[in-house]
């Protein structure tokens, strides 16, 4: 039960794109004056009950726990009505959760006692007689701001904000600066009743003040070069290069950073493959026209990315050559391929359940070497009680394998790997893959597979367009997602050329430019590719489509359980590259706390203001697919797996009102993986 965890991970998690409105009060962002310190220097106390300047702050502060929380550092405060309100301000790196501290120092003696945990979580943070006020103060540096935060699912009315907020403004010597930032949608409820004289600063504001975005942490080394993200249609990136983009692509060829002007999601294409590729990743507002960017343009450096800030300076040859030897990634060896399933067959049965005391993550990496990552792991989602999915069926690697072999086109790759120039310069292999995937896209498909697919299509799909999605034994695995490598196409089995298009287009993707870059950077054998089909009915306007991670990744530790969600009205705009100026509604589901508290980060500006893309009653939909999702994966990728780092699950879904027009959108899962975001 995760409700007694104070929440500092979406203190200021507007800094993804855009951010929900509703500021009341514009805060006086005034420096505070100081007082005299309470601690001693070089000291760092269990609590104080005074802080009587900046340096006091900072002793008992926590380090954020958050990568998009740049200069957010927070400090736990309780205050305690069995004692006369008397308040104190714990030391946060010690006591990371308030029972800790409370059940520590202010149980027993002359006070009452503290009860367990399961009690002090139902009444502290729930009921209306509680003993303990409690929150956080964080200090934000871009707005310089001190902010009184409550946890977002805490049920405290606006009374018992406003006794916590005037007795921290009483014990501080930030008092006349201090503002109440609203965690949730439940918080800003209560937070609109305050008196007019306790001043409420929204995310969105707190967000406006932010210039830095840190997404994927750590250092790298190369030359600095500044390119428009349209330029990567036609310029060639090289892994030696940092690059310093307008816009976040929406895909990108491997390279040792990235820093764009325009902020990211956590869940977009390009942080996903820097978090996979383990290469810092940053927005910076104002990036092109920087001057210490621009100072170094051209220039190789050295890249830092901090959770609470970057830095950049010049390097040698010497150093950035060795630099890119010693993070040269090792090689990946993928699955074999298994050729010996020669037939289509329905998805149920893709990945079957482990037996003989087998794991689910050896199934899963069985069912791989014939049906690729993003079928087998579907096949577990179609066996999984509560996450609905549409019928589908696998087309086996067997038959991409035929395909290739019928064509002669592995020779003539083979020979393309052979070409001093085609290994060589850039602008030869890009114009020579595209030459190959023209050929794949008119070469013919074998008569014996188009026949079984016809019959499987008439008798189980009768008059529906079919998606043709990719699934590789090189994507959607743990450890090498490659997100965004291949490309899925669309047939009408009512003109049959238009699936065969279909099927070719989408085995040509394989040999798309930047996806072959990505296999070559990691020393993958480029033959060793196979390709399966995961098949079934396309939903050609959705009324919402989306992407979600099953934990919270603004919170490496745990502390701060939620899903994060990021839903885009109708299927027309993607939500992980949306076109500029067009947001999402992006937020954080606690859904493990009693009351299941919402809080937006930013909302879609394809709805009216004040509205949602999804309903309250489709949030819950999902979260519940969602959680047992989570669960269903743990035996092969979490804790029940032995994993005991950071774990979590990649989900794209859609809601849709095709089969029953008229009725509210349902929910269907698209996809599961594994996420890179946290540990391994």
């Amino acid at each position: 039960m995760p409700a007694h965890r104070t929440t500092r991970s979406l203190l200021l998690l507007g800094l993804l794109t855009a951010c929900n409105g509703g500021a009341q009060t514009t805060a006086d962002t005034s420096e505070p004056t100081e007082e005299t310190c309470q601690i001693p220097a070089g000291e760092a106390p269990e609590f104080i009950q005074h802080i009587g300047c900046a340096e006091d702050f900072q002793a008992l502060a926590s380090e954020p726990i958050d990568a998009n929380l740049p200069g957010a550092r927070s400090v736990k405060v309780v205050q305690d009505h069995a004692d006369s309100d008397a308040l104190y301000f714990q030391n946060s790196v010690l006591y990371q959760i308030h029972y800790d501290f409370v059940s520590t120092h202010l149980s027993g003696d002359t006070l009452p006692l503290v009860p367990q945990l399961s009690d002090f979580n139902t009444t502290e943070y729930y009921s209306p007689e509680r003993r303990f006020n409690l929150g956080a103060v964080t200090y934000y540096d871009g707005p310089k701001v001190y902010a009184l935060e409550l946890a977002p699912y805490d049920t405290a009315s606006a009374a018992m904000i406003e006794t916590l907020f005037r007795g921290v403004q009483k014990e501080a010597y930030f008092r006349d600066t201090l503002v109440f930032h609203p965690t949730s949608e439940a918080v800003t409820v209560e937070a609109a009743k305050l008196p007019k004289d306790i001043p409420v600063m929204s995310t969105d504001e707190l967000y406006a003040a932010i210039d830095y975005q840190p997404l994927s942490l750590g250092s790298a080394m190369g030359r600095l070069r500044f390119l428009n993200a349209a330029d990567l249609e036609t310029e060639y990136v090289s892994y030696q290069e940092i690059l310093v983009l307008d816009q976040a692509p929406n895909d990108i060829s491997v390279v040792q950073g990235l820093i764009t002007e325009e902020f990211q999601t956590p869940l977009s294409h390009v942080n996903v493959l820097s978090l996979n590729r383990h290469t810092p990743n940053m927005g910076l507002r104002g990036a092109t026209t920087d001057e210490t960017l621009r100072g170094f343009e051209g220039k190789l450096i050295e890249l830092k990315v901090e959770s609470s800030a970057w830095s950049i300076h010049e390097v040698t040859q010497a150093e950035a050559e060795a630099f890119w030897d010693e993070h040269k990634p090792d090689p990946v060896t993928l699955p074999s391929k298994n050729l010996d399933i020669q037939e289509l067959v329905d998805i149920e049965a893709v990945t079957p359940e482990p037996a003989g005391g087998a794991s689910l993550r050896d199934a899963i990496k069985e069912s791989v070497r014939a049906f690729g990552g993003k079928a087998a792991q579907y096949s577990i989602l179609a066996r999984t009680d509560g996450v609905p999915i549409p019928k589908a069926f696998a087309i086996p690697v067997y038959f991409y394998e035929q395909f290739m072999v019928d064509n002669g086109f592995y020779d003539r790759i083979d020979g393309l790997l052979a070409d001093p120039d085609f290994k060589t310069d850039a602008t030869v292999r890009d114009q020579q893959l595209a030459l190959l995937r023209v050929d794949m896209q008119d070469a013919p498909l074998d008569g014996a597979f188009q026949a079984k697919l016809k019959a499987k299509l008439a008798a189980d799909y009768p008059g529906q367009t079919m998606r043709f999605r990719t699934s590789t034994n090189s994507e959607d695995l743990d450890g090498f997602p490659c997100a965004g490598c291949y490309e899925s196409h669309t047939g009408d089995p009512a003109d049959w050329p238009d699936v065969l298009d279909a099927i070719r287009e989408t085995y040509a993707s394989a040999w798309l430019f930047r996806t072959f870059e990505e296999r070559s950077y990691y020393g993958i054998k480029h033959s060793s590719v196979a390709m399966a089909l995961l098949v079934h009915h396309n939903f050609p306007e959705e009324e919402a489509n989306g992407v979600a991670v099953t934990a919270n990744p603004f919170d490496a530790s745990g502390i701060d359980p939620a899903f994060y969600i990021n839903v885009q009205y109708g299927g027309e705009v993607e939500v992980v590259h949306p076109p500029p100026g067009i947001a999402s509604d992006q937020f954080l589901y606690f859904f493990g706390s009693p009351n299941q508290p919402i809080s937006y980060l930013a909302h879609s500006s394809l709805v009216p203001a004040g509205e949602t893309v999804l309903s309250t009653k489709q949030v819950y939909q999902l979260g519940t697919a969602l959680d047992a999702i989570h669960h269903r994966f743990s035996s092969a990728y979490g804790p029940a797996a032995g994993n005991d780092g950071w774990y979590a699950m990649d989900i794209e879904f859609k809601f849709d009102d095709e089969a029953d027009p008229g009725q509210p959108p349902t929910l269907y899962i698209k996809q599961a993986r594994p996420y890179p975001g946290r540990g391994d």
